[in-house]
């Protein structure tokens, strides 16, 4: 009888210490959205068109990074600032049969709202109230610039659309 109650006894402590264990925390769904713009023909708006030696740079106070260099594309993924209410970028193009860039500056302003997704992700960033600047002068390549989506929660659809 004594060993029927020992064995019970270690049973019930060892199914108590292992009801205490969580799944492994392992963060998936941890990454913060970037913002996609599509780029569209400015003579034919429901087409898209790519954009011949596409550069984009981002500015910060001190540098400027390279986030694309030297790409043919209709549409990019860029992220955003969350320490900061706006995102600036250079983002050129170079005509095939020119060999100056055409440098436009693109200037995203927004509100961070800090969403908790769990324990092993913390806290990602998510954008609101998305509004555009572009800085104009007499070469602009970029013909006009429309925000479809003023929040910024995932990366799946365009939230921007600039035409050229």
């Amino acid at each position: 009888m004594k060993k029927i109650s020992t064995a019970f006894v270690i049973l019930i402590i060892g199914i108590l210490s292992f009801s205490g264990c969580e799944k492994d925390d392992i963060c998936t769904d941890g990454d913060e959205p970037l913002l996609v713009i599509r780029f569209y023909d400015a003579s034919d708006t429901d087409e898209y068109k790519d954009v011949t030696n596409l550069e984009v740079k981002g500015v910060t106070e001190t540098d400027t990074l390279d986030v694309i260099d030297n790409a043919d594309l209709d549409s990019i993924a860029l992220p955003l600032r969350a320490t900061y209410s706006y995102t600036s970028f250079l983002i050129s193009r170079q005509e095939s049969n020119e060999d100056t860039e055409n440098i436009d500056v693109l200037t995203f302003s927004y509100e961070t709202n800090s969403v908790y997704i769990s324990r092993a992700c913390g806290y990602v960033a998510n954008y609101e109230n998305l509004s555009d600047s572009l800085t104009t002068d007499s070469d602009n390549w970029i013909e006009s610039i429309e925000v479809v989506n003023t929040t910024v929660e995932n990366s799946d659809s365009a939230h921007v659309k600039i035409y050229h």
